[in-house]
């Protein structure tokens, strides 16, 4: 059996490469490849010229693998990189997310109210959840005549809080979803309206209506069918002071708003920083999906005319001083030219 084979005169036996290392670089070279490619082995010569087997006195060179080798070390590399995380790890995270997104929106921009009576229908129905713009007051917006508004009770409208579940859990639940905006809270005492008259209107009703601001008669198709504009408490004239709201419901014999309460501080007026913002969509139950638009009555001329006519006196006052004054100056200046 050959155990190896000289390579030339001057190089010693179990130093060169062996027969088949041979015959594999003579195979490849016949197919038009590098003896290094596709995982052929490589012999790589020492410093001092020599080769060897591989054997324990080699000491001039190796064998080595070529590119195949190379690439598998680069797919072991690969498979330690980081792995993804599981869905599982990421729910808790996109919960978060979600959440805080949710009291985020609640806080300054839209938040769902309930309605819980009868004293906006038609327009609501108990059970309708309304979407409610809180966006719009932080930039300075006022409420304006036949929007229908969120506010707060401004003392002694509502006498207690609606009766609560007695569950814990059910309790713990409601108040976490209601504190991110998901649900109406059970302790918050708000009420829902539409404003009549704003600061500086001129508002009342005599026996069964029209409802008249400034001078004004509204035509209000949206009232319960078979009340009067009045309901059972005419009232007024009243003149609403400055920064506060006149509200009725659109139920008018089956809602305690501004005319039931003008024994109270402000005359059953709202203070504008207690209304939390407007109802603009009715959104569920999804057979009732509706827009809460503001009647045109509200728009009819000459209904801002009695508002605007304070603003107008004072501003005509400051003028005439003014213009006497300028003219005296002329007629000081003519005679001396003269």
């Amino acid at each position: 059996m050959v155990v190896g084979a000289r390579s030339g005169p001057g190089e010693p036996e179990g130093q060169g490469p062996s027969v088949g290392a041979v015959e594999e670089e003579a195979t490849a070279v016949n197919l038009g490849k590098s003896p290094d490619e596709d995982g052929m082995r490589r012999f790589e010569q020492g410093s001092d010229g020599t080769g060897g087997s591989g054997g324990a006195g080699a000491s001039g060179g190796r064998w080595s693998w070529g590119r195949r080798e190379q690439e598998s070390g680069a797919r072991a590399g690969g498979s330690e990189r980081k792995k993804p995380r599981s869905f599982w790890k990421e729910l808790p995270i996109l919960i978060g997310i979600a959440l805080v997104l949710a009291l985020i929106i609640k806080t300054f921009l839209v938040q769902a109210f309930s309605i819980p009576s009868q004293s906006m229908q038609n327009t609501l129905q108990v059970g309708d959840r309304v979407l409610v713009d809180k966006l719009t007051p932080w930039f300075g917006s006022k409420p304006s005549r036949g929007e229908v508004v969120v506010f707060h009770d401004p003392g002694g409208w509502l006498e207690e809080n609606p009766p609560t579940t007695t569950n814990p859990v059910a309790s713990g639940i409601q108040k976490v979803l209601s504190f991110i905006g998901l649900m109406p809270s059970a302790e918050e005492k708000d009420l829902i309206k539409r404003v009549i008259a704003v600061g500086g209107d001129t508002v009342e009703c005599k026996g069964t209506g029209p409802v008249v601001v400034n001078g004004k008669a509204l035509d209000e198709p949206y009232i319960f069918p078979g009340n009067t504009p009045c309901g059972d408490k005419p009232f007024g004239p009243i003149k609403v002071p400055p920064n506060r709201i006149w509200v009725m419901g659109d139920h008018r014999q089956d809602s305690l708003d501004s005319r039931y309460h003008q024994m109270l501080p402000g005359g059953g007026t709202v203070s504008v920083n207690q209304v939390v913002g407007r109802a603009i969509v009715v959104a569920w139950p999804v057979t009732r999906w509706s827009t809460l638009p503001i009647p045109s009555t509200f728009n009819q001329p000459g209904i801002n005319s009695a508002a605007g006519a304070v603003p107008a006196a004072a501003g005509l006052a400051g003028a005439v001083p003014l213009v006497l004054l300028r003219r005296r100056r002329l007629i000081k200046k003519q005679r001396k030219d003269c």
